[in-house]
């Protein structure tokens, strides 16, 4: 009786392992979507700098990572990192079979040389020793390698208002070209009303979604995803997204875009 009880606990021990590796390799496309659910154990990781932990509730990394798990051994690129924040999970979450490249925008370095490093910090750490540091011009966004994901966090506001419309436009086209037929980019910001344009970019440092999306759709992406997660009802959208009142707490949007496994002759 032990016996078979022993056998049909192997059985079903297997049965889940086999369940799991089907959900690793589901998607042929790419290494994205193709990954695990992400767990709290990637959260509480001994890696990651009490700052994010801190941060966490306010960020909700799992919900939003979730919407585009990666597969370890995924080529991931981060664009315009900040303090790192995402930088660190994605390098957790591919593992030393993948590479997580932390892009810092050539425009940006030029007019702030101290930027890059805090990119370059996070190199130093044997716990992140698959991340590398990139400084390319924006328009011609690349890295070495085909990407399974492009992500970028509350930025894309900066490039359409900062650098010009024109400008988030060339790196749009140049982020499809970057990535692998089925690549995912994902694009989470600070929400302006609709019809602010560039006003609302400089000024409040938010954006209207719909001009992520028609921008983006118009390279060749396809909307995928448009997440509720980082919603906050209460944000007028009216106050700079630093001020005390509102900091932290901004109605967000997340979108995530796909290109398709078919390239269309026009892109």
């Amino acid at each position: 009786m032990k016996s078979r009880f022993t056998l049909a606990l192997i059985l079903i021990g297997c049965t889940l392992t086999h369940y799991n590796l089907a959900l690793a390799k589901s998607d042929p496309a790419s290494g994205v979507a193709a990954g695990l659910q992400p767990t709290e154990a990637l959260l509480a990781s001994p890696a990651r700098p009490d700052s994010d932990h801190t941060a966490d509730p306010l960020r909700k990394p799992l919900a939003v990572l979730a919407l585009a798990p990666v597969a370890q051994g995924a080529i991931v690129a981060d664009l315009m990192p900040g303090s790192g924040y995402f930088t660190r999970l994605l390098s957790l979450e591919t593992g030393s079979s993948g590479h997580v490249y932390a892009v810092v925008p050539a425009e940006m370095v030029a007019r702030h040389p101290g930027i890059p490093r805090m990119a370059q910090a996070i190199t130093a750490n044997p716990a992140f020793s698959n991340v590398s540091v990139v400084i390319t011009p924006v328009v011609d966004f690349h890295v070495s390698q085909p990407l399974d994901l492009v992500w970028t966090s509350q930025n894309y506001h900066d490039v359409y208002g900062g650098m010009g419309p024109e400008t988030a436009l060339r790196m749009d086209r140049a982020i499809y070209q970057a990535l692998k037929p089925g690549g995912i980019f994902m694009v989470i910001d600070h929400i302006a009303l609709p019809g602010t344009g560039l006003t609302a970019t400089t000024t409040l440092h938010r954006i209207d979604p719909e001009l992520i999306i028609q921008q983006i759709e118009s390279v060749g992406f396809q909307l995928e995803t448009n997440s509720p997660v980082l919603r906050n009802p209460d944000d007028s959208h009216t106050l700079p997204v630093f001020d005390k009142s509102i900091r932290g707490h901004t109605d967000q949007i997340v979108l995530k875009f796909r290109k398709p496994l078919k390239q269309n002759a026009d892109h």
